[in-house]
């Protein structure tokens, strides 16, 4: 660890085998487990919790003061799970007192210059593309991906095994299990190339498919459709996932693409 040109808090707490890159600053009270490399020009804030076996790249800066104007100094951190990659310039804020803490999951990909701002929630396995901005209060799913320069909207929840297309403004809930992609945002089938890869049988899939059918497909309004799916399919922790999202929607979910057309 011992790394003459890196700026290191006495205070800070770091494994001893993790491998610091000269320029790097860390402040007091962070945190960083074993096995994790921060590379040159990478500035660690105070409230930084990174897990082990993390790859920071340079000029990424995690854990600074949130771009919130209602931030008042409150104690807050930022929590970075184990396995993750930070690729260059990747900007991770730290917490308000809306949640008091930004965190990112297990086994991430945050790409060059991803932005994850105040209270996000992002799961494990979830991948952020080149340049992809998400707002305040944002939650993502486990096993998500979003595409280089997909802008969120605060306040957004979007769910598990989710794949958006580039370029994408995502400004409604996106729910679990579906690609989403053209402008204004819509669901363009479910993402069973996704789920094939994660090892979802394909009667699994099929089951998915017919629950977004009672959703898109039928002209249903999402009370209906949340009906429908529980009297008529069987029940599944996919079937409750995917009911669950919309019952507790707050923003409202993505429109069908083809229900317009």
């Amino acid at each position: 660890m011992n790394q003459p040109l890196a700026s290191i808090h006495p205070e800070a707490k770091i494994a001893p085998n993790v491998q610091i890159e000269p320029f790097v600053s860390i402040s007091k009270d962070v945190e960083i487990g074993e096995d994790t490399w921060i590379g040159p020009n990478a500035t660690i804030m105070e409230g930084a919790r990174i897990g082990r076996n993390c790859q920071i790249f340079p000029g990424a800066v995690i854990s600074a003061i949130p771009q919130d104007l209602k931030y008042e100094g409150e104690y807050t951190t930022t929590e970075v799970g184990d396995n993750t990659t930070i690729r260059e310039c990747v900007t991770i804020n730290r917490g308000t007192r809306a949640k008091n803490k930004t965190v990112v999951g297990n086994n991430c990909l945050l790409m060059a210059y991803a932005h994850v701002a105040h209270d996000c929630i992002i799961g494990n396995n979830v991948i952020l593309g080149n340049v992809c901005t998400l707002a305040g209060e944002i939650v993502v799913d486990d096993f998500a991906i979003l595409s280089g320069l997909v802008a969120v909207h605060q306040f957004v929840h979007i769910g598990s095994h989710v794949m958006i297309s580039g370029g994408a403004l995502v400004r409604k809930d996106v729910p679990p299990f579906v690609k989403a992609a053209r402008e204004p945002l819509s669901y363009m089938g479910v993402n069973s190339i996704g789920l094939r890869r994660r090892n979802f049988s394909p009667d699994k899939i099929n089951e998915i498919q017919e629950i977004y059918r009672e959703i898109y497909m039928k002209g249903n309004n999402n009370s209906q459709a949340i009906e429908n799916i529980e009297t008529t399919l069987q029940a599944s922790p996919e079937r409750e996932e995917v009911v669950n999202f919309l019952r507790n929607s707050r923003r409202g979910i993505i429109k069908g693409y083809f229900a317009d057309n």
